[in-house]
């Protein structure tokens, strides 16, 4: 496996709030995906806003430790954050601050040099609804040729704009290698089932859309060829669901920045993997990715506490 991966996106500090007590973590769906390529043996960088302030240093250290290399926009409102509280069943529940509600990533001529160099350009969780910075993102991505893969991921508690977002995702969409959905998405964004979700991004040009589908697991269709599989069954008790689908994303990419499957084995294999990170991501709090192999010769009933 071979290729650098360009992120572009959030960065953040994750607060989670429980009966346990509060407890910090970087995190940011973006950053969740560059750190998680890391770990899977690609190259990543990423494109994010992060404060000049303490926790602004976390994040950098963080990206550092797992070898990311971070191009940043400083913040005047400094790092974002996200409070989550946690439901019984490990759902969270998000407020974000100020940063958060303000992102803003400037696109100079570092972060087009970026994406001209990778193999592939990654985006997650972009104010898509912030039109002028939308088209300053497209407009680098145009001009630096780069295939494109898009996990639009709006938050409720970060979203201004919904038509808006819609028409600048659909925009870059529609030419995009991958796009990845969610049913949160389809009914955030569109307020439909997300199989039909799934069939607009085709019928828009997508070159293949991945679906995750929460407990009843995911389906990737691409050029008429659709194959889908369940959760992935592994040991031990399902602790935190909030990296899952970043861990599912970061595994597809790079299954593909080598080039993409052209039959229904060949995808299966993809949502097979994306599948296996996704569960063992979720055997542990927090998003950091973890694969099968993370849970070998481990105390199971102790993880997560």
């Amino acid at each position: 496996m071979t290729g650098h991966v360009v992120v572009v996106g959030d960065a953040l500090i994750d607060e989670l709030r429980d009966d346990a007590g509060v407890r910090e973590f970087v995190g940011g769906a973006a950053l969740n995906v560059a750190v998680g390529l890391a770990r899977l043996g690609l190259p990543a960088t990423l494109i994010a806003m992060v404060g000049d302030d303490e926790a602004g240093a976390h994040v950098r250290s963080y990206l550092a430790d797992y070898g990311v290399e971070l191009i940043g926009t400083s913040s005047e409102y400094g790092t974002a954050r996200a409070v989550s509280t946690r439901s019984g069943g490990g759902e969270p529940a998000y407020v974000f601050n100020e940063a958060s509600q303000r992102r803003r990533i400037h696109f100079g001529e570092r972060e087009r040099r970026a994406m001209s160099d990778a193999d592939l350009v990654a985006v997650s969780c972009f104010a898509f609804d912030d039109v002028a910075q939308a088209d300053e993102f497209a407009g680098a991505l145009a001009r630096s040729g780069t295939p494109l893969a898009i996990d639009p991921n709006p938050r409720t508690g970060m979203l201004h704009d919904r038509d808006a977002f819609v028409a600048s995702f659909e925009k870059l969409a529609a030419s995009a290698s991958l796009v990845k959905v969610g049913e949160d998405d389809a009914a955030v964004l569109y307020g439909t089932p997300l199989d039909a979700l799934r069939a607009r991004l085709i019928d828009l040009g997508a070159g293949a859309v991945l679906a995750t589908e929460g407990a009843a697991g995911a389906t990737i269709e691409s050029d008429g060829v659709v194959v889908t599989r369940p959760i992935s069954t592994l040991p031990g008790r399902i602790v935190d669901t909030m990296g899952a689908g970043d861990a599912a994303f970061a595994a597809t990419l790079a299954s593909l920045v080598d080039g993409a499957p052209t039959d229904a084995d060949g995808w299966g294999a993809v949502l097979n993997d994306a599948m296996d990170a996704a569960a063992a991501t979720c055997r542990f709090e927090g998003a950091l990715l973890r694969l099968p192999s993370a849970l070998r010769d481990l105390d199971l009933d102790g993880i997560g506490t």
